[in-house]
């Protein structure tokens, strides 16, 4: 019979496991941590390009195969039009519209040996490029 004081390998399995979900718990309750990281990419791949426009800037991530746009607005906040763009030479457009308060994408497309062109808009301003990466 458990007295309390002499644990089995079992009940000290239980008590490691109990212990475990309620660290887990308090985690999970707790949130998000108060400093986030702001340069945690949402594309997939390297960095390749940022465009810098008055409220806003477009950035192009390429990994081998792929590449990803996301528009993200200067000072987030308030919702407003914001959209981004991605078009692959011969290929349609790949496009995130609507009213965002922070940014608007990821959007990929498949580019392999093809070049692309982006657009990024935050409220009427707008940056964009030719094409690029061929």
């Amino acid at each position: 019979m458990f007295d309390g004081t002499k644990r089995t390998g079992a009940g000290r399995l239980l008590a490691h496991l109990l212990t475990m979900v309620f660290a887990v718990g308090a985690l999970t309750l707790a949130g998000p941590g108060v400093a986030t990281a702001d340069a945690a990419s949402l594309c997939a791949g390297r960095p390749t390009k940022t465009i810098a426009f008055a409220t806003g800037e477009l950035r192009l991530h390429k990994s081998r195969q792929y590449v990803c746009a996301v528009t993200v607005a200067k000072n987030p906040g308030a919702r407003r039009q914001m959209s981004v763009s991605l078009q692959p030479r011969g290929g349609r457009p790949a496009v995130d519209s609507g009213r965002f308060t922070r940014q608007a994408g990821p959007v990929t497309v498949h580019a392999l040996n093809r070049c692309v062109r982006a657009t990024g808009t935050v409220a009427g301003r707008s940056g964009s490029t030719g094409w690029i990466l061929c």
